[in-house]
């Protein structure tokens, strides 16, 4: 299929999921970044999808999610000129259980599952397992804690929400009885080794019609108006190319390891799913210390759509598309519950959200 660039004739839009709140600072944040797609590419932004898309039309999505298959194919989606974000066989896939295996061959699992992938993963991710059943969390929890408190996490939240440290038996099955098993075999759980004093790295690359990045950076966390610590934004170094190109440039130990880490996740994820279209992929790795001092450092979960970087994926691109001969943009994002915003910056959203009150997002290119 011909890819769409920035002379393609193509209508852009988003794809909202019903289940989200249409006037949330999310659904604000994202509509501001796909009409900034479309004019990467040279396209015109959809107010109305369902028609503007109709009837055979040339359209480019921006799903606010990762479709299913048949989900893309009912929308025409073919290939990677088609969309920002993912497509995948199975719901689970899109998921943090791929993270894992299952702690034995008896235990529960999806259809579609594919047993030699946690085994293929190896040292990318932190010890740990995938679960589909009340019985398994516990096996799960149980072989875990001899090694120190192991973290309960619901497959299908996001954000650190849904998440809860068990230090021992007791607690794990304090914890095991607040799950339905109706959530486990529809969702599934994670299950892996709690980590302290430590460090959230995000690892991504991006195509949008022509433009293809890649970068590495941090994530920040700051306080909401409830005093909760929650995710505050994050800062990117982004090359162009993808994440081979990221290993061409002088970088920390740790650093280095995280993105190889990411490089074996994401070929050893494609192999055992080859269904896969993903031309928007961001990763988190974590690394810091265990109860006994140990460092540990994996992959925790992926993000194949529009998500919390993207405004300074975006701000990378427009900058590099700007300045041909530049070879690396340092860009951030921000979420803020106090107001400020510096000289310079995009703000995508300003105002009261249902959720979580007043807030303000933007993003930053940074000086070269």
């Amino acid at each position: 299929m011909t890819e769409v660039g920035p002379s393609g004739m193509c209508t852009v839009a988003l794809r909202r999921s019903l289940e989200r709140d249409p006037d949330g600072h999310e659904a604000h944040t994202h509509r501001m970044l796909t009409r900034r797609i479309a004019r990467l590419i040279g396209s015109v932004y959809a107010n109305d999808p369902a028609d503007d898309c109709a009837q055979g039309a040339q359209c480019y999505y921006v799903p606010d999610r990762t479709l299913l298959r048949e989900e893309a194919d009912a929308l025409g989606i073919r290939g990677e000129a088609d969309l920002f974000g993912g497509v995948v066989p199975h719901a689970f896939v899109a998921t943090k259980t791929i993270s894992h295996g299952l702690v034995d061959a008896a235990a529960t699992a999806p259809d579609g599952w594919s047993h030699a992938l946690g085994k293929a993963l190896g040292d990318a991710v932190l010890p740990g397992y995938s679960v589909y059943s009340r019985d398994d969390l516990l096996r799960a929890g149980r072989a875990l804690l001899a090694g120190g408190p192991v973290r309960v996490k619901a497959a299908h939240q996001a954000g650190g929400n849904g998440q809860r440290v068990v230090a021992d038996g007791r607690e794990l099955a304090d914890h095991a009885a607040t799950l339905t098993d109706a959530m486990l075999r529809r969702y599934g759980a994670v299950v892996e080794r709690d980590l302290v004093e430590a460090t959230t790295y995000s690892i991504g690359q991006a195509r949008i019609g022509a433009h293809a990045i890649a970068y590495f950076g941090t994530q920040r966390q700051t306080v909401d108006h409830r005093g909760l610590a929650v995710y505050g934004g994050s800062d990117l170094t982004v090359v162009r190319g993808r994440f081979d190109d990221l290993l061409t440039h002088a970088l920390p130990d740790e650093m280095q390891r995280a993105i190889e880490q990411v490089r074996r996740y994401d070929a050893e994820v494609m192999r055992a799913y080859p269904d896969i279209c993903v031309t928007r992929c961001n990763y988190d790795v974590v690394a810091g210390l265990d109860r006994d001092g140990r460092r540990w450092s994996g992959v925790l979960e992926q993000s194949w759509r529009i998500g919390g970087a993207s405004a300074a994926e975006i701000a990378a691109i427009e900058a590099l598309q700007a300045e041909p001969s530049r070879a690396l943009v340092r860009a951030s994002t921000y979420e803020t519950y106090t107001g400020e915003v510096p000289d310079g910056a995009e703000v995508h959203f300003r105002g009261r959200d249902g959720q979580v009150g007043s807030l303000v997002k933007y993003s930053l290119v940074h000086p070269q």
